[in-house]
């Protein structure tokens, strides 16, 4: 939750996932747009749809916003630009071992009056089931750079397709009606 986070938890994601993926862009921008190339970045469906707090969804929000600007720019030069959309996977990131230390240490710090309001089993029903296959990824990026077309955006896995895509186009007070309905719940509710 957002609120478990200070601004430099914000700040570490954001330029890690927003910013170190600009920098690179725009330092390779130049022998892209000569070569006529194509720039390929990755996203997450959370950059379509949050239903969690932290930094990773806004970095995913601002790789969605720069790829369609870059998109829009590039087009007159010939570079193509895509976006991997990919849904939850086994990565180190969601490496429950890894989860589960880092929101502990979160936890650790958290003012007494949050840990009361949200209590502890909030942390173990985040756990969610992931898939594994991230040749569905490769697969999607593989296509992004060899394809005589190449798609402007790619949803790799089943619940990209057909549950967190699908979402993002309803209106937010239903999707809202729906992650809260599967989302852990806080001990005390307001």
């Amino acid at each position: 939750p957002n609120e478990w986070l200070t601004k430099d938890d914000f700040v570490k994601v954001l330029d890690v996932n927003l910013v170190g993926l600009v920098k690179v862009t725009l330092s390779l921008l130049p022998l892209v747009r000569q070569a006529r190339g194509r720039v390929v970045n990755v996203a997450s469906v959370m950059g379509r749809v949050s239903f969690f707090g932290g930094g990773y969804c806004m970095s995913k929000y601002g790789v969605e916003a720069f790829s369609d600007s870059l998109r829009l720019e590039m087009h007159s030069f010939g570079v193509k630009v895509s976006v991997i959309e990919p849904g939850y996977f086994k990565t180190m990131i969601t490496n429950a071992e890894l989860l589960e230390n880092n929101f502990l240490s979160i936890w650790e710090k958290l003012p007494e009056e949050i840990k009361a309001s949200y209590g502890e089993n909030y942390l173990k029903k985040m756990q969610k089931r992931y898939n594994s296959n991230l040749r569905l990824v490769t697969d999607c990026m593989e296509h992004a750079l060899t394809s005589r077309y190449p798609r402007t955006r790619y949803s790799a896995g089943w619940d990209a397709k057909l549950i967190y895509i699908p979402l993002s186009y309803l209106p937010s007070a239903l999707t809202d009606v729906i992650f809260t309905w599967f989302s852990p719940k806080p001990v005390r509710k307001a």
